[in-house]
């Protein structure tokens, strides 16, 4: 399983072991300030990310962070 948060020191004292850091505590997959194309960009993104901690070993590097 991959945890989509912002809130990345919740997820690891619950124990996520595949964490990849969200936009925003509101918003953790999008900004509705952005323009829509920039937007779904951004949910590419760090859905890409979710998919790429998928397929690792847990704990082999699964923290992940967004720009």
């Amino acid at each position: 399983m991959a945890q989509i948060t912002s809130v990345v020191p919740v997820a690891q004292m619950v124990g996520s072991n595949r964490i990849i850091r969200g936009n925003g505590i509101v918003h953790p997959l999008g900004n509705p300030e952005l323009p829509p194309e920039e937007e779904k960009k951004l949910r590419e993104r760090i859905l890409r990310q979710a998919l790429e901690a998928l397929q690792q070993e847990a704990g082999e590097g699964a923290h992940s962070g967004t720009t």
